[in-house]
């Protein structure tokens, strides 16, 4: 009866279990998983079905197993992959094909090694001032900075000769700058500029009182000449429509001032100043936590930047350089 089953059935008939289960063991998981009144059955079709009968059904099973057929659902995240797989034990007779789920298993896949895997930039680990600082650093010469890789032009510091006038035109435009600066950032185009409000590091009104002090001792007092115009108009107009440039610029011009500008300022007080500390190079507070603070700030501000902005950022340092070494020539001029 069971070899005229119709070929669609989806499913063996119960005999066709109970032969099965009486020639091989490994249906043992399946029996344990019938419900009361399939037990109750297979009893009964135990005390009828001579041993005869199912002979065979020894020599040729018609019911048997193969491999476990596994279907996986891909889904991914960030640094893998997650399958959901689901295996079926497979049977087969003359009556048709059975498909009796087992179990579900999640089964992580890891990603591959380039997907795992992520760029990084020098000092990107300590945040984006650090990246700054690495990318300026390189801009100097070697005796400069030990990571320097320009090679000095003109002569060193220490053997500079300034005068008065050349000094003054230095410091009257290097406060067109910085008037430029903080008149920017009062005005926050943008939200980013706002950040850098009464930070501490403003040189405006020391420059100030400087040029005030000069005055009293009977200096004249020069206008603006051209690297502090060209300098003070570029910044005006990159910061209406490139924040972060901008901020390459801001970040370069206050931070370098307290490192190789005080440095500079007190080598020409050595030599035409007699020794006097100009406002310029004096801060209300602690310096250090003064920078400190800014760090932050900057870091924070670019914590929102994608890396294609934050790589446009640190391609302006160039210029920035330029621009402030053309207003520092004017010491010797």
């Amino acid at each position: 009866r069971i070899r005229e089953q119709p070929s669609q059935a989806k499913t063996p008939s119960l005999p066709t279990l109970f032969s099965c289960f009486t020639q091989e063991a490994s249906f043992v998981s399946l029996f344990l998983s019938l419900n009361s009144t399939q037990l109750l059955f297979f009893r009964h079709m135990a005390s009828i079905t001579p041993i005869s009968q199912s002979q065979p059904l020894l020599n040729k099973p018609l019911f048997r197993t193969r491999k476990l057929q596994t279907n996986y659902i891909a889904s991914s995240n960030f640094s893998s992959r997650v399958f959901t797989r689901k295996s079926f034990s497979v049977f087969h007779s003359t009556s048709g094909t059975a498909a009796m789920p087992l179990k579900k298993k999640m089964v992580v896949v890891s990603a591959t090694t380039a997907e795992r895997q992520k760029k990084r930039y020098p000092g990107e680990a300590k945040g984006f001032v650090e990246e700054m600082r690495f990318v300026a650093m390189k801009l100097h010469t070697r005796d400069q900075a030990k990571e320097g890789e320009r090679e000095p032009q003109g002569q060193p510091v220490a053997k500079w000769e300034p005068s008065i006038e050349g000094y003054l035109r230095f410091l009257v435009d290097s406060k067109l700058v910085y008037d430029t600066l903080e008149r920017i950032v009062e005005k926050g185009a943008f939200p980013e500029y706002v950040e850098f409000r009464n930070t501490g590091l403003e040189r405006s009104g020391s420059l100030a009182k400087d040029l005030e002090w000069f005055k009293e001792q009977g200096h004249a007092i020069p206008e603006p000449s051209s690297p502090g115009v060209s300098y003070a108009l570029y910044l005006e107009e990159l910061s209406k429509k490139d924040p972060q440039s901008f901020i390459c610029h801001f970040y370069n011009i206050y931070f370098a001032h307290t490192a190789g500008g005080r440095m500079i300022g007190k080598k020409v007080a050595e030599k035409i100043l007699n020794n006097r500390e100009l406002e310029f190079y004096k801060w209300d507070g602690d310096l250090s936590q003064l920078l400190q603070s800014v760090r932050e700030k900057l870091n924070r501000v670019a914590e929102s930047w994608t890396r294609e902005e934050k790589n446009h950022c640190l391609e302006e340092t160039e210029k920035s350089f330029k621009f402030s070494g053309d207003i520092l020539r004017l010491i010797l001029s």
